[in-house]
């Protein structure tokens, strides 16, 4: 029954599952590439025919899914990363280390971006943002698309053996496996879900929102603002709050060491789901800070809330001229 299945739907359901992984439906494409080839191997005649096919088909359903958040990000820019980090089940946390990546990377990580879990739902759009030619994103991504469709079939083709004998284990539960397996992903899924919404939860009263942060501004003793974003998300939205200073939380030794425990700290990212801020605040009290809180919201809730904010250029004088070290206060 398998067999015949896969002899027949298989090109088909190869391009819809490739399409929609890439569109960031929570839809795993890798196995169903593992199956086809694994049936390939084991069917020869039937299956193995249409290999080339199916091989086609993932690569030009990856870059048509991929092209569309292309596209997304070089019109809507940053605001498509933030989509996609109030989509993530994932940490925010992994989201800005993806999006570090692909700045480092530039557009040749998308050649490898499909075999890292998450990086390639960022590092596509983030491709638009910043502006790459399509031309070059369609022959690196194709380039990808490669290599992931030929990791996927050659493992099926590895592993047949192995396949066959689990396959053969779950056609023992007849139409019985199929909702077993369906439960199993929505366990997982939701097990995902709710270990955020419990930790956002948990993080959601220690938090300054921006009109007590604009009232400490004015007022005689301005607090410490810290910006985490990363340089990437800088470039996208080259805008900050008045008198923030740039910091990163990989080097969160040296910012201990840069402010006094009795100051005031308020620190902000740019997602309003990240984490960054919160975790960062946390490592600082727990080294002895005595007031730190994240900015709930980030730096969109304080332009949402129709603050000013300057540019990034304009923001670098001021806190050189100011002091690398010295509490920022409100224009």
């Amino acid at each position: 029954m398998l067999h015949d299945l896969v002899a027949r739907y298989g090109p088909a359901l190869v391009f819809v599952n490739a399409l929609a992984a890439s569109l960031g439906l929570p839809v795993p494409a890798m196995p169903t590439l593992v199956l086809f080839g694994a049936m390939a191997a084991l069917h020869p005649e039937s299956i193995g025919a249409q290999a080339l096919l199916v091989f086609a088909l993932a690569v030009i359903a990856s870059v048509i899914g991929d092209s569309v958040w292309f596209l997304a990000g070089r019109r809507y820019g940053g605001n498509t990363l933030k989509t996609l980090c109030r989509l993530s089940l994932s940490r925010d946390t992994c989201v800005k280390k993806t999006v570090r990546f692909f700045g480092r990377g530039g557009v040749r990580v998308l050649t490898v971006s499909k075999l890292v879990p998450g990086l390639s739902l960022l590092s596509v759009p983030m491709a638009g943002a910043v502006g790459i030619p399509y031309r070059v994103f369609v022959a690196h991504d194709g380039v990808g698309a490669a290599i992931w469709a030929t990791l996927g079939l050659g493992i099926g083709f590895i592993v047949s053996r192995q396949i066959d004998w689990l396959f053969d284990g779950v056609s023992r539960l007849g139409h019985a496996s199929i909702p077993v397996i369906a439960t199993l992903l929505a366990l997982y899924a939701a097990y995902r879900w709710m270990r955020r919404r419990a930790f956002m939860h948990k993080l959601a009263d220690a938090r300054i929102d921006v009109d007590q942060l604009y009232e400490l501004m004015l007022g005689e003793t301005a607090p410490v603002i810290l910006d985490i974003r990363s340089d990437e998300k800088r470039r996208l939205d080259p805008y900050v709050i008045p008198g923030a200073l740039f910091a990163d939380e990989r080097k969160l030794d040296e910012i201990i060491a840069a402010y006094r425990p009795n100051q005031k700290v308020v620190i902000y990212c740019s997602c309003p789901n990240e984490v960054s801020a919160a975790w960062m605040a946390k490592k600082m009290t727990d080294a002895g800070f005595l007031d730190v809180l994240p900015l709930k919201g980030g730096i969109d809730a304080w332009r949402d809330a129709g603050r000013a904010v300057t540019m990034l250029q304009a923001q670098a004088e001021d806190n050189a001229q100011a002091g690398s070290h010295s509490a920022p206060r409100a224009a």
